[in-house]
């Protein structure tokens, strides 16, 4: 057998109904979404740290979830894994008619513009009306706003520069700051959220993936707290028997030294 097929034997077996793994014959569409989203962010974090062979290891986890749905999807007649190679194979070639087609050679701006119209015409066909639809609810929340944003931007609804957006971010923290008397919940987070959507699209202004720009802060976070409990651990210290204005004092001790 090809891999391909060994991994589609393997997982057929992991399902079999008389002989398969318990824990996998218990598994279903919902079940196993998180596990796909894991380890997508699992293949995102072996880029960033650029190591090829995890990133080989990672990709195949994913892939074995791609596997892992199409079974399930085999079982109940709905569509087999060829089935969504060929979707995706055929989708490819529709998107691309400058190279697959007769279409006129594009830069990278056109090829967007083109995508973005295929794309379009796409959703009309699967009756998905109006400029936001598509977007899938499943994103990780700030992507999910960046698109939305992008989308409302591609028809005209934007601001101009991103100084206008840092102005209504300023905006919408003054209205946070006005709820923390009130303290209500549900007021707190809509404000919060108002927040993190504009900031969001401050992000798309500037050229910026919030979701990598949030992963580079919590990463630098980690790393100088890890350095303020090193330091310390070296006055005989934890954090907890530090305290506040200790761990204050080696947090700033550690960001003088940070390059």
């Amino acid at each position: 057998m090809t891999p391909m097929e060994r991994l589609l034997a393997i997982m057929a077996a992991l399902r079999d109904p008389a002989q398969g793994c318990p824990w996998d014959k218990e598994q279903n569409f919902g079940t196993i979404a998180p596990y796909t989203i894991e380890e997508a962010y699992e293949v995102a974090d072996a880029i960033a740290r650029r190591d090829l062979p995890a990133l080989k290891d990672e990709l195949g986890d994913l892939l074995f979830q791609v596997v892992y749905h199409a079974q399930l999807a085999a079982e109940c007649s709905a569509f087999t894994f060829d089935d969504v190679a060929d979707a995706i194979g055929q989708k490819m070639v529709r998107r691309h008619p400058h190279v697959f087609g007769d279409a006129a050679a594009r830069d990278s701006r056109a090829q967007t513009d083109g995508w973005e119209a295929q794309k379009a015409a796409e959703r009309l066909a699967r009756a998905e009306s109006g400029v936001l639809a598509g977007v899938a609810a499943g994103l990780p929340a700030l992507t999910r706003a960046a698109k939305i944003c992008g989308r409302a931007a591609r028809v005209g609804f934007d601001w101009s520069d991103a100084p206008m957006v840092l102005e209504k971010v300023e905006e919408e923290i003054a209205e946070l700051r006005a709820e923390f008397a009130d303290a209500d919940p549900d007021r707190l987070e809509d404000e919060f959220g108002d927040v993190l959507f504009v900031m969001a699209n401050l992000a798309r202004k500037l050229k910026l993936d919030p979701e990598a720009a949030l992963r580079r802060a919590t990463d630098k976070f980690c790393t100088r707290f890890a350095a303020v409990e090193r330091l310390l651990a070296a006055a005989g210290q934890t954090p907890a028997e530090a305290g506040l204005a200790a761990m204050e004092a080696a947090w700033q001790e550690v960001k003088r030294r940070a390059p």
